[in-house]
């Protein structure tokens, strides 16, 4: 049983306070969901944390790696685990947010993580997550990941009329933990709706499918605040 529980956050820079100002309480709520979700994981007792975003390459990264957030205004790195001199701030977006948000929970365990690409089609999706769900520790698994950013017409893409119902799906098979319909995003709508969560899902979705066994699912968190879609929802085995 080496996949124990997953959780699925989004990654918008504004979730770190220091990068949102005045603008910070906006977003407490999707914050203590976060949180939330971080302890859930922490509750299925796993030997490690592997943290799963989307960016620019598939690729792993190493336990020593960081990342930055100079280009939003904090001058400082985040790392992803240890301190060490081989290690380069290298991690993409999704991952640095989501090293940031592991860093609260403040749990020694170690952490790794791994990045697949946004055109990254379904079938890849699934080989990556089946090779995820064989690790021999038990691993919890913390997917980074944005829906539909095009909820308003001041939303990043702008007003799209199919984003609503898109992402009302996402949200059922996030409730459900229904990895048979996260598979089913289709990559070209997601693509045109923005939806930087889609790759990573389909892992989570293949993951699960691997491990097997039943799994429940709880959705924490589904609003719209600027536009972009975020989603906090948590996976356990039933």
């Amino acid at each position: 049983m080496p996949l124990v529980a997953a959780a699925v956050c989004p990654h918008p820079p504004l979730v770190v306070p220091e990068l949102a100002g005045a603008a910070a309480g906006e977003l407490d709520d999707l914050r203590a969901a976060c949180d939330a979700a971080l302890a859930r994981l922490l509750v299925a007792d796993p030997d490690e944390i592997l943290l799963l975003g989307g960016g620019p390459e598939t690729r792993r990264f190493d336990a020593a790696d960081s990342g930055s957030l100079r280009g939003f205004g904090l001058d400082r790195p985040v790392r992803l685990w240890k301190t060490a001199c081989s290690g380069a701030e290298i991690l993409p977006l999704s991952l640095t947010i989501g090293a940031w948000l592991v860093g609260r929970a403040g749990t020694d365990l170690p952490r790794f993580a791994r990045s697949v690409t946004a055109d990254a089609p379904p079938v890849e999706c699934v080989a990556l997550g089946a090779d995820v769900a064989e690790s021999e520790r038990r691993t919890a698994l913390l997917v980074l990941g944005d829906g539909s950013a095009c909820r308003g017409v001041k939303a990043p893409g702008y007003d799209d009329p199919r984003a609503q119902a898109y992402d009302d799906g996402v949200a059922r098979a996030m409730a459900g933990a229904d990895a048979e319909a996260l598979l089913g995003l289709d990559p070209v709508l997601s693509a045109e709706l923005k939806a930087a969560g889609r790759a990573p899902w389909q892992v989570l979705a293949g993951a699960v499918r691997a491990a097997g066994g039943d799994w429940r699912g709880d959705l924490d968190y589904y609003q719209a605040p600027y536009g972009v879609s975020y989603f906090v929802a948590s996976w356990a085995r039933g």
